[in-house]
C-alpha cells in the first residue's frame, strides 16, 4: 500500500528540486512499501549484514526452518521472538550464522519478548527517539535503524547521510560526480523536508531502478 504522504511528497519535491522532478517522472507508479512485521524485518537485516544477497537468502531460509517449528522456509515469514530467544547459539550457528550474529539475533529477540522494544509504542516516538531505542540492540547501528524507519515504519523524513548509495547519487546529480561531506548532504536536503525519505528513495532509484524492500 502506498504511504499516505507519497503523492504530496512527490508533488512538493518535484516543485522544489529539478533533479528530483526528473527522477520522479522517470519512475512512475512505484513507491515505498513494507513486507513483513517489525521483528522479522530487523532479524533479516541482521542476517544480511556484510554478506552477499545470495548468501543471506540461504542462511535466512535455514534460520527460519530452525526457529519456526514446522514452518516452510519461505522468504517472508512472521517469526516469533520468544521462539528465537529460546533457541541456543549452537543451533543458530548450524544455520551458517557467525557466533556474533547468533548473539545479535538472540539479543534482538530478547528485546521484543521482554517488551523493551514494543512496536505498539513507536507511534509516540519521533524518529531520533526510535533510532535511539533500536540501536540499544546489539548489531543494530544507526544505518540499520534508519533503513528500518524508511522501509518498514515508512517514516517520511529520514536522511541516512552515511548511506553509500545516497552519497553516490548526490555526487552524481548535484556535484558532477565529486563526493561531498555529510554536512553538504544535510544542507542540500533542507529543501527536501519533510520528505527526505522520499527524496532519498528516488535518488536510490537513479542508481538501481528496482526498489529494495525490507
Amino acid at each position: 500500500m502506498k504511504p499516505a504522504y507519497w503523492d504530496d511528497a512527490t508533488r512538493t519535491l518535484g516543485k522544489r528540486d529539478r533533479v528530483l522532478k526528473k527522477l520522479i517522472r522517470a519512475h512512475p507508479d512505484i513507491h515505498l512499501k513494507r513486507r513483513s512485521d517489525p521483528f522479522t524485518t530487523l532479524a533479516r537485516a541482521i542476517v544480511g549484514q556484510q554478506i552477499s544477497v545470495k548468501a543471506a537468502d540461504s542462511i535466512w531460509r535455514r534460520f527460519v526452518a530452525a526457529v519456526a517449528s514446522g514452518a516452510k522456509p519461505i522468504a517472508f515469514p512472521k517469526l516469533d521472538a520468544h521462539a528465537v530467544a529460546a533457541t541456543g547459539v549452537a543451533p543458530l550457528r548450524q544455520c551458517g550464522l557467525s557466533e556474533r550474529k547468533a548473539e545479535y539475533l538472540r539479543d534482538l529477540a530478547a528485546h521484543f519478548a521482554s517488551g523493551a522494544l514494543d512496536p505498539k509504542q513507536w507511534k509516540k516516538l519521533d524518529d531520533e527517539a526510535l533510532i535511539a531505542a533500536l540501536v540499544e540492540v546489539k548489531g543494530i547501528g544507526r544505518w540499520t535503524a534508519e533503513m528500518f524507519l524508511i522501509f518498514h515504519e515508512l517514516r517520511a523524513d529520514v536522511l541516512p547521510v552515511d548511506d553509500i548509495g545516497l552519497q553516490r547519487a548526490v555526487a552524481l546529480h548535484y556535484h558532477g560526480g565529486a563526493r561531498v561531506a555529510p554536512a553538504a548532504i544535510r544542507q542540500l536536503a533542507l529543501g527536501w523536508q519533510p520528505y527526505r525519505s522520499v527524496a532519498t528513495w528516488y535518488l536510490w532509484r537513479s542508481l538501481d531502478p528496482i526498489p529494495v524492500e525490507y
